[in-house]
């Protein structure tokens, strides 16, 4: 079941999709997007979650700027808008969202109270920045754009966390990449796993840099992982 939701944060509300699986109470997963908004790759994420057996919910971060941004990936016009509304994006502002997202999920009708984030390029980072801020169950970051300029919250994140890095990101470089995984080797229940060959947004179902078969396999280790610490049975 597909719906949209209203939250409440300092300053005003926001919607969120949500997409629901079949048998409930279910632990949540936030899906935190990349520039582009909620599109149809966000609600995609969103409904094959569900069909595993998670509640998924896609907060629409730019809200502060416009809402119900949409954008696809290849034109070049909508890029152009995402990359402004991304260099706009008060990151201090999102993370107090994505606060209020979580403690929205912990409370939602249906859901288990455990709660994940997980997060693309910005949704990355700001999933990684969630971590270091507040308590959500489980973390799962994809190709976080800027981790780099803030691995010294890395101190700060006590719950498990795992990232997916494609090792010719061309928005990540090699030295960024060593930086990052240097700072989360200390931290307790961290993961990082590399993917040789891939560039940005490999698990982008409509990217042009897509890749079926890294990511099938960094989604079966998403999976797997979320299951494991947000109490999911029978997930594969």
């Amino acid at each position: 079941m597909e719906q949209t939701i209203t939250i409440a944060t300092e300053g005003g509300e926001f919607s969120a999709y949500v997409a629901r699986p079949a048998a409930i109470p279910a632990p949540v997963v936030i899906i935190l997007h990349e520039v582009f908004g909620v599109n149809e790759d966000i609600r995609t994420t969103c409904r094959e979650l569900a069909e595993v057996g998670f509640v998924a919910i896609a907060p629409d971060l730019f809200w502060r700027q416009e809402r119900g941004v949409d954008l696809n990936s290849w034109s070049a016009a909508e890029w152009k808008k995402g990359l402004a509304l991304y260099m706009a994006y008060d990151r201090d502002a999102g993370i107090r969202d994505i606060v209020a997202t979580i403690r929205a999920a912990r409370r939602l009708e249906g859901g288990s109270g455990k709660v994940g984030v997980m997060g693309f390029c910005l949704g990355g980072l700001m999933a990684f920045l969630s971590a270091a801020h507040h308590d959500p169950d489980a973390t799962v970051a994809y190709h976080g754009g800027d981790t780099e300029k803030y691995l010294d919250k890395a101190i700060g994140i006590s719950t498990p966390i795992l990232m997916h890095l494609a090792e010719e990101d061309e928005f990540i470089g090699k030295e960024a990449q060593r930086q990052i995984k240097g700072a989360l080797a200390d931290v307790p229940g961290a993961t990082i796993y590399s993917y040789p060959g891939q560039n940005h947004a490999f698990a982008r179902h409509t990217g042009l840099h897509y890749d079926a078969q890294a990511a099938a396999l960094a989604n079966g280790r998403t999976i797997a992982f979320l299951a494991e610490h947000l109490g999911l049975r029978g997930a594969s």
